[in-house]
């Protein structure tokens, strides 16, 4: 199905691409994950919801990015998908987790909100001294560099971070063979800005109590552990959170859109209506 060209309140262009039937949820995809790696859960949701999903500046068939973007960028842009859809609920994975909270924060008109494995920076968990390395093999053009650094950063106790670097390296050489590594590394040049405003807004839980949304926050028992801490911690900060841990998943769960990922989101989703 061909995607709905909306614009944003600057006149950035944003397509939307739209499938199933019942009520609107957006999908807000991590900043090094492709939508195309949502494919499986918006099909596992379609049946009972509309899933609308985009890429945010900076990604395929989205606007270039020139510097001055924002977390205020990203939640402007997804207020006009917000207005297009009518959507009152989102699904965030990774980076589109704490864009998702945020828009929480900033009273976006959202009834509620799923995050899985949201990448937060609470009281310094998860380190991010891995983002100016990061940068410079990003700027150095450098990919198999650039991943494994980011694999080394994002999962301190995966098999990148328990190898010698050298060999992890080699590893990650090999592995830019297959299309999906390298559609990653192509991401990152776009992704490390968000993943520094992530860290840029590090603070207690209790930033995040402001939310009057009904909120899910869900980390995966494989992910790294700090997922889980970060989403207790918030949900007993939030009003209405709550926190819940999916057996068996790991980082890549919304990709694979295991039946033990989709069911909570889909209860949660299904919830009580809720008045304005």
């Amino acid at each position: 199905m061909p995607a709905d060209t909306i614009t944003s309140a600057d006149g950035t262009p944003i397509a939307v691409h739209t499938t199933g039937t019942g009520p609107d949820v957006v999908i807000l995809h991590d900043a090094a994950v492709p939508l195309q790696h949502y494919h499986a859960l918006a099909e596992a949701l379609e049946h009972r919801y509309t899933v609308h999903r985009y890429h945010r500046r900076g990604m395929p068939d989205a606007a270039a990015p020139d510097g001055s973007e924002t977390v205020a960028t990203d939640l402007a842009d997804l207020s006009a998908v917000l207005r297009h859809t009518g959507a009152r609920s989102v699904i965030g994975h990774g980076t589109g987790g704490f864009l998702a909270l945020r828009a929480g924060l900033n009273h976006l008109p959202l009834h509620r909100i799923a995050v899985y494995d949201p990448s937060l920076s609470v009281l310094g968990r998860p380190a991010s001294d891995h983002l100016d390395p990061l940068e410079q093999a990003v700027l150095a053009g450098d990919p198999a560099r650039a991943l494994t650094v980011l694999d080394r950063g994002t999962h301190p106790d995966g098999l990148a971070a328990r190898l010698p670097f050298g060999l992890a390296l080699l590893a990650n050489r090999l592995l830019l063979r297959r299309p999906g590594r390298r559609a990653t590394a192509g991401l990152l040049p776009a992704a490390l800005p968000e993943m520094r405003r992530v860290r840029d807004h590090d603070g207690p839980p209790g930033d995040y109590a402001g939310i009057t949304a009904e909120v899910l926050l869900a980390a995966g028992a494989r992910s790294p552990e700090h997922f889980a801490e970060n989403c207790r911690a918030v949900a007993e900060a939030i009003p209405g959170g709550q926190a819940v841990i999916i057996p068996g998943a790991a980082h890549d769960a919304p990709a694979v859109a295991h039946d033990e990922l989709v069911r909570p989101l889909s209860r949660f989703l299904a919830g009580p209506a809720v008045t304005a």
